[in-house]
């Protein structure tokens, strides 16, 4: 018997065919055409982008095991609130937790149901993933995303990977995600299964790079008996200047809570991106001594009292709400 066959779907929704939508009447009688989607956790990214889809149109059935967020009480709720054939988009920690969403899914969707993983799994993850679910017939995508805790207001930037039609399947829920303008800027597909996250991947490697720089630039500026006025210089940067940038702005914010960064401890965690990054630069005899170092310099920091470092955990915790270390 097909995976979810017997369940019995919710009054009022009528199945429709692959790729379709449903209709309401609004106020005014029109019918509209629209998308409903489920969201699997409800964590700092996956409450902020409930929140951005249905400001778009967007209907959204999320569920959290945490039962201050969640609209639904369990994943078969959830599963038996969504129209066939099913959109559903998990937005969980990577490794087991994602694993064992997944694993769950397969077992409880129809044949035509797509999944889109969210999270930052490794790539190679999401191909057995889609090799599983395909044995049931279940679609696959997944989706490198990125704007941390500020997507709500200015957007994702997303890398997509999966079949074509399952990517376009997923367009108008793609849409209100990133933010406004030309989807060529904040939007591709990437490939196929996994090369969304391998996007993401690489992006997270560059940010490791990026935030190191202007951290070690700091800690050179706050060094020098000279420099009176360390947050202005990098104020004085975000207009005109080549190393512009938003975590550049980001960083001015952090000084502006915190002149010193004297209540962040100088602890920086890594969150996996930058091991694979380097790892897949081995595997690919790419050099890559930007990333390494930065990587590398995570790890120093859990030795040392490092000015740096203390830059690089107050931009993780501006950009993406990573919990920083109070100072010893």
């Amino acid at each position: 018997m097909t995976a979810g066959a017997g369940r019995r779907t919710p009054a009022g929704t009528s199945r429709q065919p692959a790729g379709a939508g449903t209709t309401r009447n609004t106020p005014s009688q029109k019918r509209v055409h629209t998308v409903h989607i489920g969201l699997i956790g409800l964590g700092k990214m996956g409450f902020n982008m409930r929140e951005r889809l249905r400001k778009g149109g967007i209907e959204v059935t999320g569920f959290d095991r945490n039962p201050d967020v969640t609209d639904v009480a369990s994943v078969d709720d959830l599963i038996a609130a969504l129209p066939a054939p099913r959109l559903l988009w998990v937005m969980v920690p990577s490794g087991e937790i994602t694993d064992a969403v997944i694993t769950e899914l397969g077992n409880k969707l129809d044949a035509g149901d797509l999944v889109i993983d969210g999270g930052n799994s490794r790539y190679t993850e999401d191909q057995k993933h889609g090799a599983s679910l395909a044995e049931k017939g279940i679609r696959f995508a997944d989706c490198g995303v990125s704007g941390g805790v500020w997507g709500l207001q200015n957007g994702y930037g997303l890398m997509a990977g999966g079949d074509a039609a399952d990517i376009e399947h997923a367009m108008p829920v793609f849409d209100v995600l990133r933010p406004e303008g030309d989807r060529a800027d904040s939007f591709v597909h990437v490939g196929g299964i996994g090369a969304g996250h391998y996007a993401k991947m690489v992006h997270n490697g560059i940010e490791y790079g990026l935030m190191q720089a202007y951290a070690e630039g700091y800690e050179l500026l706050a060094a020098k008996d000279i420099v009176t006025d360390l947050p202005g210089t990098f104020r004085a940067w975000q207009k005109g200047t080549v190393v512009r940038s938003w975590l550049l702005d980001l960083m001015v914010k952090a000084l502006d809570e915190d002149p010193g960064l004297a209540s962040i401890d100088d602890y920086v965690e890594d969150s996996g991106e930058g091991r694979w990054t380097v790892e897949e630069a081995i595997a690919n005899a790419v050099p890559a001594p930007a990333i390494t170092a930065a990587l590398f310099a995570r790890f120093s920091s859990r030795e040392d009292n490092s000015p740096a470092m203390k830059m690089v955990s107050a931009l993780r915790n501006q950009f993406g709400g990573h919990a920083t270390r109070p100072a010893k």
